[in-house]
């Protein structure tokens, strides 16, 4: 079936193919590949993908001409299907559908401009629809900007970055290759208060937001400026959907985090963290480098540099184990 929604570049040669995996081909005959679908929709045109056991069965009756797996996995494969061995089947697939799908990984906008007010650049940078500019706003080159997104005041946008559609943004510094998904809200004001007798008072906040580059930010995200200090996000680190990030936190370099975590205030997290989806970081908290936390966690105390913790009261990996025996 023809994809109604992404425009295919193929066929490609099975030789250009594997040169974009940095493999070459050894092949008699350099076959045409139509496309690149699962084991389940590929049929003798199409190249698939098997990266588990647990798809063994799937595998075994995949109607797909080529294959890409890891070498214990090539014995499942039916004898029409050839493989293509490689040591991180999900790296090589994602390159192989970029290379036949380019557009599923940018969100194009339709409309475009060339000369924005508030800027320092002239170049060209593409806008969506209802699109606001505030004052003090610099936006660089190569950028987009998707339909009725609000871009206030006091906020630096780097290169190649991409704004989604109804974001929106304030009191931030947006460093370069920075992606922003539709509905992020970036930069309002925290949740601070002083208790008093007959009121509560609201704690002004007076830092920012800072994305360092290569970031990726969920939709409906929301990341609070600091109070006194800034909220940062360290460089290449991917935030998933209806994530929250309150005032003050400090995330570290090439962290991972899943759908529906949340962060209470000025905790600060070390490089290469994994949380799972719907995990609760308390506020205050110092956790440290290569530190994997399990989906559903609850975070109150520190954690040490490369630890597994699951559970609530979060706990070591291995006493959570043995708690549910």
């Amino acid at each position: 079936m023809t994809n109604p929604f992404f425009v295919n570049h193929g066929p490609f040669k099975i030789s250009e193919i594997l040169k974009s995996i940095s493999l070459v081909s050894n092949e008699d005959n350099d076959n045409e590949i139509h496309d690149v679908k699962d084991l389940v929709a590929s049929t003798e045109t199409d190249l698939t993908f098997f990266h588990n056991k647990n798809y063994a069965e799937l595998a075994s009756k995949t109607k797909a001409s080529y294959c890409v797996t890891l070498d214990n996995l090539v014995t499942y494969l039916p004898s029409s299907c050839k493989p293509i061995i490689v040591e991180n089947v999900l790296l090589c697939i994602a390159n192989i559908t970029k290379k036949f799908y380019p557009s599923s990984v940018t969100d194009d906008f339709d409309n475009e401009v060339f000369d924005i007010e508030n800027t320092d650049h002239k170049e060209k940078v593409k806008f969506g629809k209802n699109v606001y500019i505030g004052k003090n706003v610099n936006i660089g080159k190569n950028c987009k900007i998707g339909h009725n997104s609000i871009i206030e005041s006091n906020v630096i946008i780097g290169d190649n970055c991409s704004i989604g559609s109804n974001v929106i943004l304030r009191n931030s510094l947006v460093k370069n290759n920075v992606s922003i998904l539709d509905g992020a809200i970036i930069g309002k004001k925290g949740f601070g208060f002083f208790p008093n007798k007959e009121n509560n008072i609201r704690y002004p906040h007076i830092g920012i937001v800072i994305i360092e580059d290569n970031c990726e930010i969920g939709c409906g995200a929301t990341i609070d400026r600091g109070s006194m200090s800034n909220t940062i996000i360290g460089k290449n680190t991917y935030i998933d959907n209806q994530v929250h990030i309150a005032h003050n936190n400090k995330i570290g370099n090439n962290c991972i985090i899943a759908g529906q975590v949340g962060f209470a205030g000025s905790s600060t997290l070390g490089d290469n963290i994994m949380i799972g989806g719907q995990a609760g970081i308390s506020g205050h908290l110092k956790i440290g480098n290569n530190v994997h936390i399990g989906g559903g966690s609850g975070v109150i105390n520190d954690i040490p540099d490369n630890s597994r913790i699951m559970g609530y009261p979060a706990t070591n990996l291995r006493n959570f184990l043995k708690g549910k025996k």
